[in-house]
């Protein structure tokens, strides 16, 4: 009886849209929980540069694909993602493609500023209690869309080391 309800509680706890702790009560440890990378993750992993072409975020920069913004200017974009990993996860792009961080010109100094700033502003707001910037670099970097990206997240407490 026990084992069945502590199956169902733990299907529950895959669904839900961010990663959670979950524990094996027979050996008294956390079970790490390995979501199955994206289709876009896993072209990206196979590639270590940008592919031709316009990235989702570009079209989600031009309207092309709907997207739920929460900040917009002239330089940046700030939106929810679609598959949070945290109770608050948005990602903040430039307008302007730069496929890594590892290709930005020292020209970019102002906008890679501007995006530190909308993301403090961002995270303060959304997660007062504390959050998380993330920029993945890379196919080792984790990095699936060759346009770069800050992933905010917040809402819960971090572990460390991720990864």
């Amino acid at each position: 009886m026990f084992t069945k309800v502590f199956q169902r509680a733990l299907k529950f706890r895959l669904k839900k849209s961010y990663p959670t702790n979950i524990y094996d009560l027979n050996r008294c440890s956390a079970i790490a929980v390995r979501r199955p990378y994206s289709d876009e993750v896993k072209k990206a992993q196979t590639s270590s540069v940008a592919a031709p072409g316009p990235t989702i975020f570009d079209k989600i920069i031009s309207k092309e694909i709907k997207a739920d913004i929460i900040y917009e200017d002239e330089y940046c974009l700030a939106f929810n993602d679609i598959a949070p990993q945290a109770p608050v996860h948005f990602l903040v792009i430039p307008k302007r493609r730069i496929p890594r961080l590892q290709d930005c010109e020292s020209d970019d100094k102002e906008l890679l500023g501007h995006l530190m700033v909308v993301a403090r502003s961002l995270g303060s707001e959304r997660a007062p209690s504390g959050w998380r910037l993330i920029v993945n670099n890379g196919r080792h970097g984790a990095q699936s869309v060759y346009h770069l990206h800050l992933h905010v997240l917040g809402g819960r407490q971090m572990g460390w080391p991720p990864g």
